[in-house]
């Protein structure tokens, strides 16, 4: 049971992923853009490149022979992963996977229209005037998002139409890949949003870890929290659309499934075929095994006999609010002064606004008072500071 795995996209979940790996006695090659990666720094091997060029991406392939190819980010070539397959390569979950939740378009497509799941009312805009008609259309306030990108970038709520022309100016100024195009969507005025950790196995059922409770402000996770409070009903409606849209993708591993809860029932939202930003809140411990250890176990077929909820817990993030090379991350004394705490230092070799830079955890016993431990979190991560 060894294999080689070529990660495209070296983050923090990258990161994590790849020791999750290692202590399975895998071997792992770390990719991105830029030199000195998150993931980069644990793996066995790195390579820097443009994963939006097929040439490069076939390159370092052929190079690296990889069993399984794992990717971890958006902008990526993700076509060539059909390629990939037919030369008996394995990428996780499937090329399809890749392909269909790399796009806006393709992904929410297949939810609403293929398999009849409860989304927002959408449309698409090529051009500026399509996206005022979809806007006329929509009503105010609307939600508009590239197609193609990550971290909540180029994400707006419009609410005053003097601000069409800027806001469709973001969306596109902020588009990943070579895809202009937005999507714009009908606003949901939800009581809150979950992240539905979904796990689909080689020889196994598809299994669901406790429901995340998680905070964004630009469109990007701020903190999260496991377990949410949720209703039965909405937790087995999120649970079959969950199950729906992963079979219809194909493929194993782990799968973050979001989705709004309203007065109205349950909204599919978005979903990411690999470890989840909010999910982060597992490394607290909240779970027998963490989404990185369940994404691991998946992707090489090794049994996931079940998932428990050990503790409560919370996580908050620590950005950065500047552009630099050079900087210091203070304050982590502090934060470790509480207890049932701890503290993800990154180790991203450059800062930008709002870039994240660390995580905060904090934990407790069963039933303890989520909102509590969510201020214990905020506090913790306010102690460190990136300068």
């Amino acid at each position: 049971m060894h294999k080689k795995i070529l990660l495209l996209g070296s983050g923090e979940l990258g990161k994590e992923l790849v020791i999750a790996l290692k202590r399975l006695g895998q071997t792992v090659v770390a990719v991105d853009n830029y030199p000195g990666a998150p993931a980069m720094q644990v793996a066995d091997d790195f390579e820097v490149i443009n994963m939006l060029n097929g040439t490069q991406l076939d390159a370092i392939v052929a190079k690296h022979q990889p069993d399984l190819i794992v990717p971890e980010i958006e902008a990526i070539r993700t076509e060539q992963f059909y390629v990939y397959e037919e030369q008996h390569i394995q990428v996780v979950p499937s090329a399809k996977a890749a392909n269909f939740t790399m796009n806006r378009k393709l992904i929410r497509d297949l939810a609403s229209k293929e398999l009849g799941l409860q989304t927002a009312r959408y449309f698409y805009a090529t051009t500026f005037i399509e996206f005022t008609k979809a806007v006329a259309a929509i009503g105010l306030p609307c939600v508009v998002k590239p197609l193609m990108s990550s971290s909540g970038k180029g994400q707006s709520v419009l609410k005053n139409l003097e601000y069409q022309q800027q806001v469709w100016d973001y969306a596109i100024a902020n588009s990943r890949g070579d895809i202009q195009e937005v999507i714009i969507e009908e606003f949901i005025a939800f009581d809150s949003e979950i992240t539905l950790l979904t796990i689909t196995q080689k020889n196994g059922p598809t299994l669901f870890c406790p429901p995340i409770g998680h905070r964004q402000e630009r469109g990007d996770y701020q903190e999260s929290w496991q377990p949410a409070a949720i209703n039965e009903e909405y937790l087995e409606d999120a649970r079959n659309m969950a199950e729906k849209v992963t079979a219809a993708l194909t493929g194993a591993g782990i799968w973050g499934v979001e989705f709004f809860l309203t007065n109205k029932g349950v909204y599919f939202s978005e979903l990411s075929p690999r470890p989840h930003d909010t999910g982060m809140v597992t490394l607290a411990g909240t779970q027998n095994l963490s989404q990185f250890e369940l994404h691991a176990r998946a992707i090489l077929g090794l049994p996931i006999p079940a998932i428990q909820l050990e503790r409560f817990g919370a996580s908050a993030v620590i950005l950065a609010n500047k552009t630099a090379d050079i900087f210091t991350i203070t304050g982590l004394e502090k934060a470790l002064e509480q207890t049932k705490t701890d503290v993800r230092i990154f180790g991203k070799p450059t800062i930008r606004p709002y870039r994240r830079m660390a995580v905060a955890l904090v934990y407790d016993n069963k039933n303890t008072d989520i909102t509590q431990l969510r201020k214990k979190a905020k506090i913790a991560a306010d102690n460190i500071v990136v300068e």
